[in-house]
């Protein structure tokens, strides 16, 4: 517990919880993502077995990364913001708070344990079965009720612009997840209870899970980790939000248009077109918005822009917004049908993921936690802000060297499909496609390591600041200015 000019005892430990859980999970999936990209590369790694498949472990990174690592920050992030905004404890307590943090990470566990053992609904946006999704709903309505009591108990009379993203993605996670898992257990019909049935079929199946899978994106990796940006970019920098009004428009104008926006990963395909037309529609509405929250942002640092030549953490929320920006825009280019002939199903999609999941979740989620791990622990600063910087270009590298292969292979992969000879028959067969892919995947496989790399060394720098190490640097007359 911690202390405040107002002598609220905060609840922090809990927070602290999630902070290690998330740095734990977080290095677990980006090195399963890795060890994927390498299957790609070289199909030997797949070793034979069926446990250690691409197509098994490939929804235990997605699961890790997403729901294990940026699930925990959110928790993490969320829970800390709240209290301090609304000057009040968490809501629950340290009981409620434990009760949500043991409860999730025994689900991340079993429900990666059901993807490696092959117990699947077979969706690619749905929890395993049918009982972890009615455990993974408790969690989420605990949560909301220790998020939404500590809103209510609040001794601030003003609800802090982060709050409203925070609560945004509560109650959309929790509609979606709900929308998208609806399914009957197979034992009503005589079969296993530990299975079930989907409760849609055909296009309407994947209507449903593009609604969810876009969303997701839109809310969990969006709305939530602009929480973080709206909290953590001003304090790092010491200064406030550039446009408070801004901020509030940019929440109510994402909130109502990223919710129509999942339609545009299905053209092409049996979805009636002008649910596909509605779907890019949005999709180009929604860049505006999204580049005002990255104005705002990048804005915030208004007089403090030296901070990036001195403060490591803060190159890294800074370059995440960046990042948000390049994505909110390549997003809606790549939803308008000419464009999207040539990019669906090609690496170019994978490249443009991966240049909002590292750029924008993971780096936002990094600066995030070099702020939070010295004032949980009652440290000035991080142990070293050098190995800071070396994490920040280290893990850049790796970035940049990954989005720039997909985009190459992407184009190139989709060029390939859609070339004819004079005869009017397909010039390449699918496996010389495959073949010219190969370069590309090892720097991509390369571009990921040098990422997991830069976690090791952030995990290090946490390990000193922890135990109360002072690095030689700290000796030294600071740069980085006060905090």
């Amino acid at each position: 517990m911690s202390t405040n000019t107002d002598a609220t005892r905060y609840c922090e430990d809990v927070v602290k919880k999630f902070v290690l859980a998330a740095i734990f999970w977080g290095v677990v999936g980006f090195l399963a993502g890795d060890f994927i990209a390498w299957q790609l590369a070289f199909p030997a790694l797949n070793l034979d077995l069926e446990w250690t498949t691409f197509g098994r472990l490939r929804p235990v990174h997605t699961s890790a990364v997403i729901f294990a690592f940026g699930g925990n920050i959110l928790f993490a992030t969320s829970l800390y913001v709240v209290q301090r905004t609304c000057r009040a404890d968490l809501f629950g307590g340290a009981g409620l708070g434990g009760f949500i943090f043991w409860n999730f990470q025994a689900l991340i566990v079993v429900a990666a344990l059901t993807y490696v053992l092959g117990f699947s609904q077979g969706q690619e946006y749905a929890e395993p079965e049918w009982w972890v999704d009615l455990w993974l709903t408790v969690i989420w309505v605990a949560y909301l009720i220790a998020f939404a009591g500590t809103i209510m108990k609040r001794r601030e009379p003003h609800i802090y612009v982060a709050n409203w993203f925070f609560l945004a993605m509560i109650l959309t996670v929790a509609m979606l997840h709900l929308g998208n898992n609806l399914a009957v257990p197979a034992g009503f019909f005589g079969g296993s209870w530990m299975k079930s049935y989907n409760l849609f079929g055909g296009v309407q199946n994947a209507m449903t899970q593009w609604w969810y899978g876009h969303n997701a994106v839109g809310f969990f990796l969006t709305a939530g980790f602009l929480g973080i940006m709206y909290y953590f970019v001003p304090k790092r920098a010491e200064r406030p939000v550039y446009s408070y009004r801004l901020s509030i428009v940019h929440f109510w104008a994402l909130i109502f248009l990223y919710i129509w926006a999942g339609p545009h990963h299905l053209h092409y395909t049996a979805l009636p077109d002008w649910a596909q037309t509605l779907g890019a529609t949005f999709s180009i509405m929604l860049w505006m918005p999204s580049w005002g929250g990255m104005i705002n942002g990048l804005m915030t640092l208004s007089g403090a822009w030296d901070k990036l030549r001195t403060d490591p953490v803060m190159r890294f929320l800074v370059s995440s917004v960046a990042f948000y920006g390049m994505s909110t825009f390549e997003g809606p280019m790549m939803s308008l049908k000419a464009v999207n002939s040539l990019s669906h199903y090609t690496d170019w999609t994978v490249g443009h993921v991966h240049s909002g999941a590292l750029g924008w979740v993971a780096f936002v989620s990094f600066g995030a936690l070099y702020y939070l791990v010295p004032k949980l622990w009652g440290r000035k600063e991080v142990y070293s802000l050098k190995l800071v910087g070396v994490h920040f270009w280290i893990a850049t590298i790796g970035i940049v060297l990954y989005i720039t292969a997909m985009w190459i292979s992407g184009i190139m992969q989709g060029l390939m499909w859609r070339a004819y000879d004079n005869l009017g028959f397909l010039q390449y067969s699918f496996i010389e496609t495959v073949e010219a892919m190969h370069p590309y995947y090892v720097i991509r496989a390369t571009g990921g390591l040098l990422f997991v790399l830069g976690a090791l060394v952030m995990v290090y720098n946490f390990v000193k600041t922890i135990k109360g190490d002072v690095a030689d640097e700290a000796m030294q007359p600071s740069t980085a200015g006060a905090r």
